[in-house]
């Protein structure tokens, strides 16, 4: 066996910090960084290495001899299996400190940028139930945890609705009860389990590619709205027809009840067509006396609650007048845009999705906004010198990319119009630092403000505010 690969163990390491991506940091005799994912910062524990690399382990805890005082007692069932809140046994006060760590590093080491005085992460009111949008998978070979293949009981049923295990394409864990959505969520799933099972509705195999039950998607909003998307491998009229009259029955708090029969490799539904069996095929989410609606293929911020904090956060820092032309790229459905219109003298919002567009102009003809227009198409080849000549300079820019970050093209051209602000919005304040260095020669960071839009894991969004330098 390779230097590179021999399994190590080392004993009674205490575990100081925690690191990018959920990972909890410890040090090994040797120097090394010891990369854990089962642990949490103050625990003393026992350490089996898996994988050797220059600097660093990656190692699991075996042993724990002493539990640290930020630990909390996870609330759900699933947690340690499921890979979908992290940081369940973690106290949410020790949560913040940590997420607004990370993005002060980040923004010091990668960006090497002056910060001004942090201002306190934002913390979420709801730390469990406060997601809107959830999507479940179905399998016939369900996740057998180690306690069941050690054991000699009789497994019954392998069908599952539920998570995929973190890494594994293939491999579905059966969920019992989500903390993340609230009611009625998890009573829906749990009645289109048992139903299908009553029913002798066959559950889906990915590696096979057989199966008639695929995904289910359950959307809700703040205006009470329920959305339910069923996505089949395979058109079987009746016993489409009969789970859906039993959904459309059994919970009438349904206002868009929908499904895809989707028969390629993979289950992704932005190519596929959505049918809606019963009432609506939208709901609408509602924001400061604005409207949003939302269709199965939308992209909207799956917290509510927090996506109205960070809008309000983002046009505080925009510090509109009612005088500015405002570029918002990376608009999406054009959310932050419209939230920002009625204080500027004009929005011009640009994206790459056709779709979202479509329902930014919708959603602004909805909410009787005129002074916004949306444009389509690579940001990097639109944002340029022809566009800008046909629009007007902008006096701010408010940016909003994928987690990659901008094209340093788009940086670039930002650099090139020199607007007075520009307000940069970010899920991975990595990419984000990464890009304020470029600008850093012209634009001064003068507020940061990170904000936790999901709770219990590790992620955390960051807003920052750079101001034209004066020369």
């Amino acid at each position: 066996m390779s230097k590179r690969t021999k399994k190590q163990a080392f004993t009674n390491v205490e575990v100081l910090d925690a690191g990018a991506k959920g990972k909890t940091i410890a040090k090994a005799p040797d120097g090394k960084v010891i990369f854990l994912s089962n642990t949490v910062p103050g625990d003393v524990v026992d350490v089996q290495t898996f994988k050797a690399r220059k600097a660093y382990y990656e190692a699991k805890a075996t042993v724990f001899h002493k539990l640290s005082d930020k630990r909390t007692t996870p609330a759900c069932e699933h947690f340690g299996v499921c890979g979908g809140c992290k940081w369940q046994d973690m106290g949410y006060e020790h949560q913040l400190f940590y997420k607004q760590k990370e993005v002060t590093n980040n923004l010091t080491r990668i960006g090497h940028i002056e910060l001004p005085e942090i201002t306190p992460i934002l913390g979420a009111a709801e730390q469990y139930f406060y997601r809107n949008k959830m999507e479940f998978s179905f399998s016939d070979s369900r996740w057998l945890t180690l306690e069941e293949v050690q054991s000699d009981a009789d497994l019954g049923d392998r069908n599952a609705l539920g998570f995929h295990i973190p890494g594994m394409w293939d491999k579905i864990l059966d969920i019992k009860k989500c903390h993340l959505q609230a009611d009625p969520s998890n009573a829906i799933r749990n009645a289109v389990k048992q139903f299908a099972l009553d029913n002798n509705f066959e559950f889906f195999n990915t590696r096979n590619q057989t199966g008639l039950l695929r995904t289910m998607m359950i959307r809700t909003s703040s205006t009470g709205d329920v959305m339910v998307v069923i996505q089949f491998f395979k058109e079987d009229e009746a016993k489409r027809i009969l789970l859906m009259d039993f959904l459309a029955e059994t919970f009438p708090q349904i206002t868009s009840l929908q499904y895809i029969i989707n028969e390629k490799a993979n289950d992704t539904i932005y190519d596929q067509e959505v049918v809606c069996y019963k009432g609506e095929d939208h709901i609408f989410e509602q924001m400061e006396g604005l409207k949003f609606k939302i269709n199965a293929k939308s992209f909207y911020q799956t917290n509510s609650d927090q996506a109205f904090e960070l809008y309000k956060i983002t046009r505080n820092f925009a510090g509109l007048t009612g005088d500015e032309l405002v570029y918002d790229l990376y608009t999406g459905t054009g959310t932050i845009a419209q939230f920002v219109a009625k204080q500027a003298k004009k929005v011009i919002g640009v994206e790459a999705v056709p779709d979202a567009i479509t329902a930014a102009k919708e959603n602004a003809q909805l909410n009787g906004i005129n002074n916004v227009e949306f444009f389509v198409g690579d940001m990097r080849h639109v944002f340029n010198d022809a566009f800008i000549a046909a629009h007007g300079l902008p006096d701010i820019i408010i940016t909003d990319p994928p987690r990659d970050g901008m094209h340093k093209d788009v940086v670039q051209q930002i650099l090139n119009i020199a607007p007075k602000k520009v307000v940069y919005v970010s899920c991975n304040s990595a990419t984000q630092a990464r890009d304020l260095e470029l600008m850093d020669a012209m634009y001064k960071v003068t507020k940061t403000q990170a904000v936790d839009m999901f709770p219990q894991t590790f992620h955390v969004e960051n807003v920052v505010l750079l101001e034209r330098r004066s020369f």
